[in-house]
């Protein structure tokens, strides 16, 4: 029993000696197509199999990943005329 008492008084002793140096806070980010890295709330248009949508970087489960937030993404490209259509014209 004296040998357990010994131990245990110089456990907190011992733990004192030795600070444990700052954990360094993992960064967390996604990454598009181009490999660039957006961060975690960031929102981008994501084209995938040729479906375009808006899409978040969150997490889930402690992994990065994109969530759908939007059913397409906006565009300032006009779009292109149809075949055959004529431009239109100054009096309409």
């Amino acid at each position: 029993m004296l040998r357990y008492a010994l131990i245990l008084a110089a456990l907190p002793a011992t733990a004192q000696e030795a600070p444990m140096p700052p954990l360094k806070a993992i960064e967390c980010y996604c990454t598009d197509r181009q490999g660039d890295r957006v961060e975690l709330g960031e929102v981008i248009c994501l084209s995938v199999d040729g479906r375009s949508y808006l899409a978040q970087c969150q997490m889930s489960l402690n992994v990065p990943m994109w969530r759908e937030v939007g059913p397409s993404c906006l565009s300032s490209r006009a779009a292109a005329p149809q075949r055959g259509a004529s431009p239109p014209s100054a009096g309409d």
